[in-house]
């Protein structure tokens, strides 16, 4: 089973997303230039709103400072902040994890609240064993010393910490999944996807010259006290992203009311969620106009294609504009694929454009509703 989301959202000039040099990404697509913003920017937007939706037990975090982390849990237990950072260090080491003379690990660990909890756990239950090898100096530099400092912590320690790298129930980390190169078997395949976003129509970037003028400058002496410039572009933005339900439910080890309430705050968050870049400048806080949402079996189906041949709005048409074009041009190709491949599933959709859709779906009034039947339907595909 999947849930697809299908978003026309049109953004006012803004720099949402920028690449290496502060620009607006973009994309060649069919042949012409788009706005796009990247697959993790939308996802790491996702992420921060789901403090809206879900407990810190449900989520996870994805940071260098594990040992920091782990050695506050244990301060709070009791422990003494010096024994406790010594005795932090050995057990994580003892996984094979690496950490700088600043405490910070090798990459970013993308860990569930509760396996950080249960990793401290742990290092209690096993504290005079560790608390013992903390004080045993480990010679040598990089891998060997990492060799040397995983092979000295005991073994029915390194499994019994190693048995709480489950994913820790975290919703956030079960969505969007865990990749790391040196321990493959605590990697997450991510149960969502998430379509790097791009313009229906053809961009060009613009540039903003902006000046500061210094308060205190005498009245005699003129001119700015700050200038640069600084680039952005407006776009109607198509959004995609797709979750399988039953990779999420794997992911949340069958835990069925997580998995829904898991769903329920991506389809809230997902559409009514941008990147943030440049915000303070711009103030690009839009809403979507169109919002579909699929229950379906079979293989996803992103519909970037539809805008292939760019939207334009024709002079000559004065009530045009790009998103009733753009609506209508994903429906029409919706359609076509329909009748090409098939369509197993239901569709809701929320159209809030001048265009009158025609294709095998349901129109709901509100975004409200879009979600409440959305989740209506796949607890009545789970038997729920």
């Amino acid at each position: 089973m999947r849930i697809e989301i299908h978003v026309l959202q049109n953004v006012a000039p803004a720099n949402l997303n920028r690449d290496d040099t502060n620009s607006p990404k973009d994309a060649i697509f069919g042949g012409y230039r788009r706005a796009r913003l990247s697959s993790q920017s939308q996802k790491r937007a996702v992420r921060l709103r789901f403090e809206e939706h879900l407990t810190e037990d449900d989520r996870a975090l994805r940071t260098k400072r594990l040992l920091e982390r782990i050695t506050e849990i244990l301060v709070q237990k009791g422990k003494d902040p010096v024994t406790a950072g010594a005795v932090a260090r050995t057990a994580l080491e003892g996984l094979g994890l690496a950490f700088d003379e600043k405490g910070l690990s090798q990459y970013l660990l993308f860990l569930g609240n509760r396996e950080i909890e249960h990793l401290a756990g742990v290092i209690l239950e096993h504290w005079e064993t560790l608390e013992g090898l903390a004080g045993e100096e480990v010679e040598g530099s990089g891998k060997e010393r990492k060799k040397k400092a995983k092979a000295k912590v005991p073994d029915a320690v390194k499994k019994a910490l190693e048995a709480v790298l489950d994913g820790g129930r975290a919703v956030d980390l079960a969505l969007f999944g865990r990749m790391l190169a040196d321990r493959p078997e605590w990697n997450v395949d991510a149960a969502a996807q998430v379509a790097h976003a791009i313009s229906t129509h053809k961009v060009d970037r613009e540039f903003d010259f902006y000046t500061a003028v210094d308060d205190l400058n005498p009245k005699e002496e003129t001119g700015a006290g700050m200038m640069g410039d600084v680039e952005f572009y407006s776009a109607t933005l198509y959004r995609y992203a797709q979750v399988d339900m039953d990779k999420l439910l794997e992911n949340l080890q069958e835990d069925k009311d997580l998995a829904l309430r898991g769903l329920e705050a991506f389809l809230r968050t997902f559409p009514r969620t941008l990147p943030s870049g440049k915000q303070n400048t711009f103030a690009a806080h839009n809403e979507p106009d169109f919002i579909a949402v699929v229950v379906k079996d079979g293989a996803p189906r992103n519909l970037a294609n539809a805008f292939l041949k760019p939207v334009r709005v024709s002079r000559h048409h004065p009530d045009d504009d790009l998103m009733e074009n753009s609506v209508e041009n994903l429906t029409r190709y919706w359609k076509k694929l329909d009748g090409a491949y098939g369509q197993d599933g239901e569709t809701f959709y929320l159209n809030l454009s001048e265009a009158r859709p025609d294709f095998a779906s349901r129109p709901v009034g509100s975004f409200e509703e879009l979600v409440s039947e959305a989740i209506k339907r796949v607890r009545d595909r789970l038997g729920e």
